[in-house]
Formats: C-alpha cells, structure tokens, sequence
C-alpha cells in the first residue's frame, strides 16, 4: 500500500500571495478604467432625448362626394 505525504508549505513563503494580490489589484483597476472610459459616456448617449420636429399647423381638408 501507498503511503502519501503532504508537507505543509512553510509559513514566511507568502510571495504568491503577494503576486495574486497584485494582478487582482491590476485586473481591479483595469476594469474601473474600462467601465469609466466607455461605460459612462455609453450610458450619457442612450438616456439623451431625442428631438421631435412636429408642424406647428397641420392642414386638413375633408371632401365628401357629392352624388
């Protein structure tokens, strides 16, 4: 039978943890960025109203047929 050994990873190694909290903090800001940069002046754009030009007289002639 096979005996299996897991060594528990020594306490002052913390250099992994360090490295993923780095690229998570990069990978945080990047996103900040993106929404900033296009997010914001996506959501400016699609809330405008757009204008309507209605006439200010609408002529309406009715002719019935005369028989």
């Amino acid at each position: 039978m096979t005996t299996i050994v897991n060594t528990p990873s020594q306490g002052g190694d913390n250099g992994g943890n360090l490295v993923s909290m780095v690229v998570g903090a990069v990978l945080l800001l990047a996103v900040v960025f993106m929404f900033l940069y296009f997010g914001l002046p996506m959501l400016r754009r699609s809330t405008a109203v757009p204008q309507v030009n209605v006439p200010e007289n609408i002529d309406i002639n009715v002719t019935t047929p005369s028989e």
